[in-house]
């Protein structure tokens, strides 16, 4: 074998790093990370500044007594200097932080419950709540029966906006249904239409705003107060926000509501099934932004001005630095500069553009350069430095204050148990894939290993899903892969493969009606290059995926025999079975170039179930019993094709009642325990007790 460690294709990581502490300089890092280790990781998953720009306020995500029981506590940090604050200690999850103009409330979502939970706030439901700063306990704003579905709160703070759905009520078929609700599942079920209500937060009187019999699925104030944009859509399914969702604005003083034109991105467009997925307005009230996504093809920005007449709506020139448009859409107070969330090459980052305005629009800007991956952004209603969440190779998220472009001085630290951790080596590695053209990936190396001293490991390539989407190159701590491979001394490539974001429309847009083709190649010359500089051992190889990644472990296990060893999640195997079952089937038409009865070859071509006859690797298959998204008959027709007709070692796991991602702690974790016991055994030729146990019959089902 030929070893080239000098040859090592490597971006250096730098930047936050560097010029933030993150944990205390004294600690040694000496603690080996384990899978017990996983509950203790805490997540902020967003933050929003108060007007003042005194304070943030942040989300925490955490496993809770290191249980399944997951919520979310809201907290505030000041941004000068101070320890951060904990608002809330309910069991139930608080979400969504706004803060209200004076800064002296926080209003917040939660489900809580007490007593016989029969009665509105406490039954369970999604209510309004809000705490005051200096920690009183919280008061329940809203009280409706059926919980509410979002809410804004008035740029003065006197009245609170929120939504709610319902079914609707013209059903010709519900006496018949209401019959037969407790034996029959109904396709389609009841229709589902929304409402908006205003409640005075004065006098607490409440109003119906809005009831015109379709499915909001967000709505955005105007700072004035004068209209109201929503994302609507015929009823409530999924499905219906591909192709046939709009943007409706509500007049409030009229009562009127007019639909913006939708030609931009339901005509003279590669797909018409586009999403509609953030807005937000103007501080002047006369923008409004709004972002519109395919699987597939890259995102856009829109925006409708009020120019004195009816709203016009253009698309902004989308920039050609190979950067993806990922969300966050901000406008600066006092200002038409619109910021935003980009991704460029593993690192996500604040942009902004300038002067958006008129038909026009000015520069794009990097708002926060380096070798960082921001989250979450947020500024204050007063001029000043933004918040940021970020993680990077060395810590997970944390809260930031972007002082100046690549400055940044952290005011959070929600993972101190993290200081002693030998966290992996993270880097950014790069390898002519197919076509010949550059390819890029994230490496996790276990801590200290020194490929030209210690010699190559053996290696797991992990696969993203999406596949509009790619890895970042931030610390990650979780079930498919990041951080528990390396800790136990696998070196692991996530390749971001064609099709991933952040690399330009072309290398996006090359994956269209080429699936289990283009991108596999990727993956594969990725492999090569690993063995090729002495980082991967050929003869110890895996492969690990979760949605778009299982669909990618199935079919890189049928286009080469070097795995010795695959887990496959939530994967897909033929792609005919998946636009008919799953919740969001625009994917595969994007991706098929047509429905079934138009491109049947591509639908047979980019299938792995036509080619499951090849497989020689041992392969473990993981799915939710109750996955909307891909659905379990895929990992069935998976596992019997191996354990039935190939003879191929197979084990086929099924969580009860779990969706697309596994939603427990203790299912997230044997979920590892079984990963790492899988590749023992079949790349490392290794078994505990339980595995020889079990030697006389690898083919199983369990769940």
């Amino acid at each position: 074998m030929r070893r080239i460690s000098t040859a090592f294709t490597v971006t250096t990581i730098i930047g936050l790093v560097l010029s933030v502490a993150v944990y205390a300089e004294d600690a040694v890092r000496d603690h080996d990370i384990t899978i017990e280790d996983y509950p203790s990781v805490a997540m902020i998953v967003g933050c929003v500044m108060s007007p003042d720009g005194k304070y943030v306020a942040y989300s925490d995500l955490r496993w809770k007594d290191l249980s399944d029981r997951r919520d979310t506590d809201i907290w505030i940090v000041p941004t000068a200097a101070g320890d951060a604050r904990r608002l809330t200690f309910d069991t139930a999850s608080e979400r969504s932080p706004q803060w209200s103009p004076d800064c002296k409330w926080v209003y917040f979502t939660s489900q809580r419950t007490r007593g016989d939970g029969d009665t509105p706030p406490y039954n369970g439901k999604t209510q309004v709540w809000r705490i005051a700063v200096d920690g009183d306990e919280p008061v329940p704003v809203t009280r409706f029966e059926k919980g509410v579905d979002g809410y804004e709160l008035s740029k003065d703070g006197r009245t609170l906006y929120y939504l709610v759905h319902r079914d609707q009520d013209d059903d010709i078929w519900k006496d018949l249904r209401a019959q037969h609700k407790d034996m029959i599942e109904f396709s389609p079920g009841s229709r589902q239409v929304s409402e908006i209500w205003k409640l005075n937060l004065q006098n607490w009187r409440t109003e119906k705003l809005i009831d015109e019999q379709r499915y909001i699925r967000d709505f955005a104030l105007a700072p004035d107060g004068k209209r109201i944009a929503m994302f609507t859509t015929p009823d409530g399914e999924l499905i219906s926000n591909e192709g046939w969702s709009r943007v409706d604005i509500f007049d409030i003083a009229a009562k009127d509501s007019i639909t913006l034109p939708d030609k931009l991105y339901r005509e003279n467009v590669p797909s018409p099934f586009a999403w509609l997925e953030e807005m937000a307005w103007s501080s002047d009230s006369k923008a409004l932004a709004f972002t519109v996504g395919w699987d597939g093809y890259p995102n856009e920005i829109l925006v409708a001005e009020w120019l004195g007449g009816e709203p016009t709506v253009r698309k902004l020139k989308r920039p050609h630095d190979g950067m993806t448009v990922t969300g966050g859409l901000h406008w600066r107070h006092m200002s038409r500069e619109l910021c935003f969330l980009g991704e460029h090459r593993a690192r996500q980052h604040v942009y902004s553009i300038a002067d958006v305005r008129e038909g026009t629009q000015g520069e794009l800007r990097l708002l926060t350069p380096g070798d960082i991956v921001v989250h979450a952004f947020s500024y204050a209603d007063v001029s000043g430095d933004p918040a940021i969440v970020v993680s990077g190779p060395t810590h997970a998220r944390e809260v930031f204050i972007a002082n100046a472009p690549g400055r940044y001085r952290q005011i959070t630290d929600v993972n101190p148990q993290m200081a002693t951790w030998k966290i992996p080596q993270i880097s950014l590695v790069t390898w002519k894939g197919a076509d010949g053209d550059e390819v890029e990936g994230v490496l996790e190396l276990p801590h200290g290993h020194d490929p030209a001293t210690d010699g190559p490991l053996p290696m797991i390539v992990e696969l993203h899903g999406g596949p509009t989407a790619a890895t970042n190159m931030g610390f990650r701590y979780w079930c498919y892969g990041r951080t528990i491979l390396a800790a136990n001394g696998y070196a692991m490539l996530s390749p971001n493969y064609r099709g991933s974001t952040g690399y330009g429309d072309k290398f996006m847009t090359d994956l269209i009606g080429r699936e289990n083709d283009v991108e596999v190649k990727d993956i594969l010359t990725g492999v090569d290059a690993m063995i090729e500089r002495g980082i991967a051992d050929p003869d110890k190889l895996g492969v690990i995926g979760w949605s778009n990644g299982g669909f990618l472990a199935n079919a890189l296990i049928t286009h080469s025999p070097r795995f010795k060893a695959a887990s496959s999640g939530a994967g897909i195997t033929d792609m005919l079975i998946q636009w008919a079952i799953e919740d969001t089937p625009g994917h595969v038409i994007n991706y098929m170039r047509g429905l079934p009865w138009e491109r049947p070859e591509a639908y047979v071509k980019a299938s792995p179930v036509w080619y499951l006859h090849k497989v020689v690797t041992p392969t473990l298959i993981h799915c939710g019993g109750s996955d909307p998204r891909v659905p379990v008959a895929h990992s069935r027709a998976l596992y019997r094709a191996l354990h039935k007709y190939c003879d191929v070692p197979a084990m086929l796991l099924i969580y009860p009642e779990q969706g697309h991602g596994l939603g427990k702690c203790s299912m997230r974790q044997a979920k590892m325990e079984w990963d790492l016991a899988w590749f023992k055994r079949y790349i490392m030729g290794e078994s505990d007790e339980e595995s020889e146990e079990a030697e006389a019959d690898d083919n199983q089902v369990v769940g």
